[in-house]
């Protein structure tokens, strides 16, 4: 069983065994206070009236500890009772607290005898530059404005919205409600992933479907997550004023606000969220912890896509409070017949490129399943790049996705289909929608529609990465597709 020592009866002692034995293991102060002797007993901390600096003592002490914390008060006390803990247990963790007054010395034997030496005016400040440094003056700035929406707030998140832009949105509404402020959770689009309809049916997230002629008056205020501007990846007027923007995509054009906290250097919107409300700890519920932490892991791939300090710091702190049962749930749901009907079609339809493979799959049913396909066929040895795009009620939509390449797909999709659509994403998954438009109309034609959507985008998006300066195309199709001779394929094919 693991032992923990704890040496001195300091101010800090009380608070230290309130924390240490809400774990497991055993708990013993040596103290020469006999006065806090009777005070600090208790059925979890056994309490001896001893000198903690006498080494005779520590060595009948039965078992070993693994953990030891020096909290005498007095600094240089502190460091002769570390230094003779050192001596009699050389291999346990210890802890020292360094004391109010300073002095080199004394510091400086500290340091050679602790692991970690608390330092409390250091800890003070951190706890103060917490609360009024950048991190608190934005926590202030976003209660401020939404104490002032009077009324109805809708938090909007983006069209078809994934786990990170649920759980954004259910954490947001959680801060608002705290400090008096309505709010509905929007969305425009659908959700039929089969992942994200179990992540909201299982924790019982209450959403509202937006629609074209929906209403909006209805609403006193507007917020966005996971996005950052009215009317791009999402249904509402680009005039719409918007109170507060929460995001962590790079904006690609000026973003207006009350209140924006733009962060593109963390892998999860849902992580900006986890950094407010861990100022709130009562905020806290299972639901959005599980499905802040949920987000985190489906933006940054399980931790190993574009992850930051603060991604792995904001997961360690939803951990604790989360439902890992219903997170096993979500992330195991069952595949419908339609998503497995078209990741088939993409595999059957899939034409590849040096190590570019690109599949249309006609008529979609559920346009989440091009993701799927996306990654499904990502897998196909010498592949590293894909793009799978279908056609539904007249929007061509794609999925993208690349592995350990050197081009930037959110990149390349807004190139190819910027100006005819919309598109963007990450370095490695990205997305576009084109509408349709006058193709649909053509009807004198040899080809069929989806010969001509195929065309269309499979020739966009190959012109995008060929233009790129670490294209993924083999030097054939560069060749051929451009008119250069056998002579310049001879060139080419000598230099790879």
């Amino acid at each position: 069983m693991t032992s923990r020592l704890v040496l001195g009866a300091g101010p800090l002692v009380r608070s230290l065994l309130d924390e240490l034995t809400a774990g497991r293991g055993e708990v013993t102060v040596l103290t020469e206070d006999e006065h806090r002797v009777d005070t600090l007993r208790t059925d979890a901390v056994s309490v001896q009236l001893a000198d903690p600096a006498d080494r005779s003592v520590l060595s009948s002490l039965d078992p070993t500890p693994e953990t030891v914390f020096v909290a005498v008060g007095d600094a240089k006390r502190n460091a002769a009772v570390a230094q003779a803990v050192r001596s009699v247990f050389p291999s346990a963790m210890l802890v020292a607290y360094s004391g109010l007054e300073t002095d080199p010395a004394v510091d400086e034997a500290l340091e050679r005898a602790a692991d970690r030496v608390v330092d409390p005016g250091a800890a003070i400040t951190d706890h103060l530059m917490e609360r009024v440094g950048e991190a608190g003056l934005r926590t202030r700035q976003l209660q401020r404005v939404l104490r002032d929406v009077d009324g109805t707030l809708a938090v909007v998140m983006h069209d078809n919205p994934d786990p990170d832009a649920i759980a954004s949105g259910v954490a947001l509404s959680r801060l608002a409600q705290a400090v008096g402020c309505e709010t509905e959770l929007c969305y425009y689009g659908e959700i039929t992933h089969q992942e994200n309809r179990a992540f909201v049916n299982l924790l019982e997230f209450d959403l509202q479907t937006l629609d074209a002629d929906a209403d909006l008056d209805a609403y006193d205020g507007f917020a966005l997550v996971d996005h950052s501007r009215p009317g791009v990846n999402d249904q509402l007027p680009p005039e719409t004023p918007i109170d507060i923007v929460v995001d962590h995509h790079p904006p690609r054009a000026p973003v207006e606000a009350r209140f924006v906290d733009l962060r593109s250097d963390v892998g999860a919107t849902s992580t900006l969220l986890a950094d407010y409300l861990r100022r709130f700890d009562s905020l806290v519920e299972e639901a959005v912890a599980t499905g802040l932490l949920f987000g985190i892991s489906v933006d940054t791939r399980e931790f190993r896509r574009e992850v930051s300090v603060d991604d792995f710091e904001a997961a360690a702190y939803l951990l604790p409070h989360a439902d890992l049962d219903i997170l096993q749930r979500i992330e195991d749901p069952s595949m419908s017949a339609d998503t497995l009907d078209t990741i088939g079609h993409a595999i059957a339809n899939r034409q590849r490129e040096g190590s570019v493979l690109l599949s249309c799959v006609g008529e979609l049913s559920d346009r989440d399943a091009l993701a799927q396909a996306a990654d499904r066929l990502l897998d196909l040895q010498g592949v590293n790049s894909t793009l799978v795009y279908g056609v539904k009620d007249g929007t061509i939509y794609a999925s993208a996705r690349a592995r350990g390449t050197e081009i930037d797909l959110g990149e390349v999709l807004r190139e190819a289909f910027g100006q005819i659509g919309s598109a963007g994403g990450h370095a490695d998954m990205a997305g576009a929608q084109i509408t349709l438009g006058v193709l649909e109309s053509i009807e004198d034609r040899d080809e069929s529609l989806h010969e001509v959507v195929r065309a269309v985008v499979d020739d966009r998006f190959l012109d995008a990465v060929q233009a790129r300066p670490n294209h993924l195309l083999s030097p054939v199709y560069t060749a051929s597709r451009y008119g250069a001779t056998d002579e310049y394929l001879d060139v080419e094919d000598g230099e790879e």
